[in-house]
């Protein structure tokens, strides 16, 4: 193929569509011309790709077509409809169908935490066994309260927010395999009961729960959500419905936990900013506590009461009241409909 030619054969045409192109304002009958003009470049392209390839020219081509699709097309604008329809039903009714997962997670994790605090208590050798005497006294004079007023609040509300979310990531990426999510889970339940078992055993155990809960209720359920619907997607792997095959359930469950990561990042931002201005605020310890308890009172009836209704008020009936739960995919369910869980 001579380029040149080519060129000057197609160049008027190509000069014209990037004219109609940059035009704010079109008529029908340029509007007509417009869609002509993009197909023919687009052909254009296509024969100057497989016969000439010049790189110069097939970029340069490449972008007017691509300008004259988005001018075609039109640009795709931020919908609140979208966002409301995240908010009020995706994100409610995922989490709803995972509840199981993540408050059996919260009830194993609480149980070995309390556990570990009353074991360290009452052991206090143990505690100089993980991280000694010296550390021991620190951490109660001044360490765990001064943990909380070292940064700046809103450094330090950034640092939190950053550092859970990415904990939060990891329960959810590594569910698939099952084991991570229960080691994350033990350092945590670990690093609880050591601090909370050394305070205790000190005199300190007011502090320690009245520094930890406010923010605490909300971020450890972020974390047990996380780690929930984590193992959600493994069980799906390991025991896949029966109407699924194992790489189709995991790919439902994954789509389910994408949801679900994405309104934790606004979950762990809520729980970063108590705990870098409510947690540390000189108020009393009732106030705080309930100003948390709140916050985590209202997650958990968005999570299971809204996400109830999210999940149900669409879910497809049958003549007698039963829904034909068990022939259908996550895909084919109606969005916002409640879909079978995995035992």
């Amino acid at each position: 193929m001579d380029v040149d030619a080519y060129v000057a054969a197609h160049g008027a045409e190509w000069r014209r569509l990037e004219q109609l192109t940059g035009r704010r304002r079109l008529d029908a009958a340029e509007v007509d011309e417009l869609v002509v003009l993009y197909q023919r470049a687009a052909t254009h392209l296509s024969a100057l790709r497989s016969r000439a390839p010049d790189p110069l020219l097939v970029n340069r081509l490449s972008q007017l077509v691509l300008a004259a699709r988005a001018r075609i097309t039109g640009r795709p604008r931020p919908s609140w409809a979208a966002v409301r329809r995240f908010l009020l039903a995706d994100l409610p009714a995922a989490l709803y169908r995972a509840w199981p997962w993540w408050c059996g997670v919260a009830t194993g994790f609480s149980a070995l935490s309390f556990f570990l605090i009353w074991f360290v208590a009452g052991h206090p050798d143990t505690a100089a066994a993980f991280i000694g005497e010296e550390a021991a006294g620190q951490l109660v004079d001044s360490g765990f309260a001064g943990y909380y007023t070292e940064f700046a609040a809103p450094t330090f509300a950034f640092q939190l927010w950053t550092h859970n979310a990415w904990l939060a990531a990891q329960c959810l990426a590594a569910g698939v395999l099952v084991v991570p999510v229960f080691y994350l889970l033990w350092q945590n339940a670990l690093n609880i009961g050591v601090v909370g078992g050394v305070m205790i055993s000190y005199g300190r155990g007011d502090v320690f729960f009245g520094l930890i809960t406010p923010h605490g209720l909300l971020e450890l359920t972020g974390i047990f959500v996380a780690a929930g619907v984590g193992l959600r997607t493994g069980w799906a792997w390991i025991a896949p419905p029966a109407h699924l095959s194992r790489g189709r359930a995991v790919a439902e469950a994954g789509r389910s936990a994408i949801v679900v990561a994405a309104g934790l990042v606004g979950l762990f931002a809520v729980s970063a900013l108590l705990e870098a201005f409510v947690t540390p605020a000189p108020l009393p310890v009732a106030v705080r506590v309930a100003v948390g308890a709140t916050v985590w009172l209202a997650f958990l009836a968005y999570a299971l009461l809204l996400g109830r209704h999210a999940a149900t008020r669409r879910a497809p009936r049958v003549p007698g009241g039963a829904a034909p739960a068990a022939r259908l995919s996550e895909n084919e369910w109606p969005s916002g409909a409640e879909q079978p869980r995995v035992p």
